[in-house]
């Protein structure tokens, strides 16, 4: 039951955590505009991995996406296929599964099976987990070098004026599914092991004595070596077999006899 219970308690935190690494790539509020030296404004900027946004004080929002591939920077780059890999092995991980889950029977799937397949899922989740903790903590790194960059230039040259971006909601939303898809993916491993059944951890070893050394027979019982040798016994023509007594024993004749 209780294998049951943190198999099930598994899936459904993978589900949220993977559910939230989507949300948070899809969300447009990575970066934010900082407000702390002109908290007054009429334009409010963020950005997000796919576009970027400008939002009046009318209330007025327009977007526009990123349309082109080669001049983000690199690590922009990296953090979008991290991403989408861990978008992708936590919907895989979601299928595998739901297959796995001991509640389901599906035709004459065996323990074994079940085990094996929770593992996987398991491992899926904890990749799709590190993933998005990853991604998220590279671009919040991006966007710690950049602002101090922005106010050392501003305190060096007092009259330019820069736009410095700090972290957006997205990054503490993927922060926390990051980790729900880490715990759930740990939970998966350790349901593993109480699937597996006991016979399995042992092999079976099968002896066969060899019949090469020992012989039976049926009657008498009688065990040889196997190497005694064969006695030959020579018909010829001056031969004669001697007769048998009553009781069955041969009777040979004695020296007085051929007097």
């Amino acid at each position: 039951m209780s294998v049951t219970i943190c198999q099930s308690m598994g899936f459904v935190v993978s589900a949220l955590g993977i559910s939230g690494i989507i949300a948070s790539t899809c969300m447009d509020q990575w970066s934010t505009q900082d407000l702390y030296n002109n908290p007054v404004t009429a334009v409010f900027n963020y950005q997000g991995l796919w576009r970027t946004c400008v939002r009046e004080s009318s209330g007025f929002t327009e977007c526009r996406g990123y349309f082109t591939i080669l001049g983000l920077p690199a690590m922009f780059q990296a953090v979008r296929a991290l991403m989408i890999v861990g978008i992708v092995l936590g919907i895989l991980g979601l299928f595998v599964c739901i297959f796995a889950l001991k509640c389901i029977r599906i035709g004459s799937m065996e323990d074994s099976a079940k085990a094996n397949m929770t593992l996987t899922s398991g491992i899926m989740f904890i990749v799709a987990g590190l993933c998005a903790i990853t991604g998220v903590s590279v671009f919040a790194n991006m966007l710690v070098t950049n602002f101090w960059m922005s106010t050392a230039n501003m305190y060096q040259g007092m009259q330019n004026i820069q736009t410095r971006y700090t972290f957006g909601s997205a990054l503490f939303v993927g922060w926390v599914a990051g980790g729900l898809a880490l715990i759930g993916g740990i939970m998966m491993c350790l349901a593993c092991r109480g699937l597996i059944p006991e016979e399995s951890h042992y092999k079976a070893v099968s002896y066969n004595a060899s019949g090469r050394n020992i012989s039976y027979r049926t009657a008498p019982y009688k065990v040889g070596s196997g190497y005694e040798p064969e006695v030959k016994t020579r018909k010829g023509p001056g031969y004669e077999e001697a007769p048998r007594s009553e009781d069955g024993r041969r009777s040979y004749p004695s020296k007085y006899d051929y007097v």
